[in-house]
């Protein structure tokens, strides 16, 4: 009975199909006008909760409020109003409801937007909030709406001299990157393009857009517009549908499983997987598109071991990092671990990999651009006070740091283990949000087993944990990030490079060691503090560091235990032992063997995964 009332219903269904498409054969709009106050809204457009969903393009929602005010959200959560729409241009103008556009673009961002800035032209502009009137800033740009009668926020262009103007009453409140050089002059009005669909020649010939064979291939179609038309289709009901509905109530067994509700299901899926495919996975470029994307190599950003870094531009919103890698180093592992690896991860702080380029003998790996560079620009130092960004945002950064590796560890379908966390591995973007990147000597492992078995020690002189650079300490595990994590927080607090060798640092344990020594006398650390609250902050990172790098990985704290003792306070922590049993000023790492055996006897030791 339950299969016969399915195949009634589907039957109906066709035979409701039927007359849709004899509906639109005949001349009718399948996917009517839409109106939100004074607005016309029609494909690629479609109001949420109003629009069918085959009625309208991906990234083009539109919200139409209880005031019926007409409003989109871009990416990073801005919402504006919109003010016109035009059809045939392909542009649409938004406006800021509270009168301060500004205030909202700092976070725009139109990477995975369907949208694009008109002005081809583009520039980059800091925002300085100034106590009083400068003369030196008059010739900017003031912001009416975020200024107040106690101080002003001025946009200053990039290019210009910031060294050489008179800011010691100014804070940089934010920077906005790559925009139209003329959106400051202006009113309150943001006026973006999109290319895709192309529907100019239909609009301008008074047709409509829409989608070709319900959109199954992403193509669109011109569909003639019959409005006006004082044609009237003859219809002879009865015999006509009662015949029709006869035929397609015979075929309906047929095609059952082929139902409209059932291809809509299907449609949703497709949508659905194209939309998480293409904001995760990287995307492959050719050579030729890498010297377009750096315009042929020109701006160098840096170099190191494995290759050359530039910086390039996808769009002109869209700001990369390019690693050329060199050629001559090794046979490729650390090049596929690099993109089998980051294809696999999304998470906040873990650096986003945009695409890789493995063109004959030529490859690189194109990340977003990290506008702050690396940690290590930034640790504590007496010579490095302008840069040190202060101890509550170096906390929140190893914090970052921490959940990063969390996630690593526990936040993926199988382990991944880094083995090079160090201060150079972590970049910052414009909010100094912390970003781990350069997987290249990863490694996959279960999550069931905690160990790894390795060949050869991998990693960073100075930041390997012991059991890597020697088996004397016993089998390597995900513990192993969690020791150069301890060493990466000690050297960003000190301010001095672990394997760097002085008085009072002759090799990479005695510089840990002495900071140890500082917290079990009581003494005051010998670092960079302004105030009390910095240095429990300090006390507490020194804390947390000298935890994390026990010799023996049983004595380590897992990541979890190191985020939750970074939230809490840090009178509630305690020094923990002594890892240095001193036996002289120039101890080295080879006596703890015996027990690091003894700890990790009965631990089975796993391949890891290819």
């Amino acid at each position: 009975m339950g299969t016969i009332l399915l195949i009634i219903s589907s039957s109906i269904g066709l035979f409701f199909m039927l007359c849709f498409n004899l509906h639109l054969a005949l001349g009718f709009d399948v996917c009517p006008d839409l109106s939100c106050g004074s607005k016309v809204i029609r494909f690629p457009f479609k109001i949420k909760g109003k629009t069918q969903q085959h009625c309208g393009y991906p990234g083009f929602d539109l919200v139409c409020t209880a005031n019926n005010e007409t409003v989109i959200e871009l990416p990073s959560s801005v919402k504006l109003s919109v003010k016109d729409i035009d059809y045939k241009m392909q542009t649409i103008v938004l406006h800021d409801t509270n009168e301060c556009l500004i205030s909202q673009l700092h976070k725009l961002t139109l990477v995975s937007s369907n949208f694009q800035f008109i002005d081809k032209t583009s520039e980059d502009y800091n925002f300085f909030n100034c106590s009083l009137a400068d003369r030196d800033l008059s010739y900017y740009y003031m912001v009416p709406c975020l200024t107040t009668t106690n101080s002003q926020l001025y946009a200053i262009p990039s290019d210009k001299m910031i060294e050489s103007m008179s800011l010691s009453l100014c804070t940089k409140m934010f920077n906005i990157s790559s925009f139209p050089s003329d959106f400051l002059d202006k009113d309150n009005a943001l006026e973006l393009l999109w290319s895709e669909p192309n529907c100019k020649d239909c609009e301008s010939n008074r047709n409509r857009c829409g989608w070709k064979n319900y959109g199954v291939n992403n193509e669109t179609q011109c569909i003639v517009n019959h409005k006006g038309s004082s044609k009237k289709v003859p219809v002879t009901t009865g015999s006509v549908l009662g015949s029709l509905f006869v035929i397609f109530l015979v075929c309906a067994v047929y095609h059952f499983y082929d139902s409209y509700t059932i291809r809509k299901e299907k449609q949703a899926i497709f949508d659905k997987f194209l939309e998480d495919y293409e904001a995760l996975k990287p995307t492959r470029y050719s050579y030729a598109e890498l010297k377009r994307i750096t315009n042929n190599f020109a701006d160098k950003l840096g170099e190191g071991a494995y290759g050359v870094v530039f910086k390039g531009s996808v769009s002109k919103e869209f700001i990369v990092a390019v690693k050329m890698l060199n050629n001559s180093q090794g046979n490729g592992e650390e090049f596929i671990n690099e993109v089998s690896t980051m294809g696999r991860i999304h998470h906040v702080n873990i650096v986003r990999m945009i695409g890789f380029c493995a063109d004959g003998f030529r490859r690189a790996l194109i990340y977003e651009f990290m506008p702050n560079g690396s940690l290590k620009n930034f640790k504590n130092s007496p010579n490095n006070k302008k840069s040190f960004l202060g101890w509550q945002k170096l906390h929140e950064i190893t914090l970052g740091i921490a959940k990063g590796i969390e996630y690593l560890h526990q936040g993926c379908d199988q382990r991944i283990v880094h083995f090079d966390i160090k201060p150079q591995n972590v970049l910052l973007d414009n909010n100094f949000t912390p970003k781990i990147c350069d997987f290249g000597l990863s490694k996959l492992c279960s999550k069931e087993q905690s160990l790894v078995s390795m060949t050869t020690a991998r990693g960073t002189l100075g930041y390997i944990a012991p059991e890597v650079f020697s088996r004397n300490f016993g089998s390597v595990s995900y513990k192993s990030d969690i020791y150069s994590y301890g060493m990466m927080m000690l050297e960003t607090i000190g301010g001095r490079k672990i394997t760097e060798e002085n008085e009072e640092n002759t090799s990479h344990v005695y510089y840990p060691e002495w900071i140890y020594n500082l917290l079990e006398e009581g003494e005051e650390m010998r670092i960079h503090i302004d105030d009390e609250g910095d240095a429990k902050i300090a006390r507490k990172l020194a804390i947390v560091g000298l935890c994390c790098i026990q010799w023996h990985a049983a004595h380590r704290p897992s990541m979890q235990m190191v985020i939750q003792m970074l939230e809490g306070t840090e009178d509630r922590l305690q020094v923990p032992p002594n890892p240095f049993a001193s036996s002289g000023p120039r101890r080295k790492i080879g006596s703890a063997g015996m027990a690091a055996r003894q700890l990790n006897q009965g631990l089975e030791a796993i391949q890891e995964l290819e």
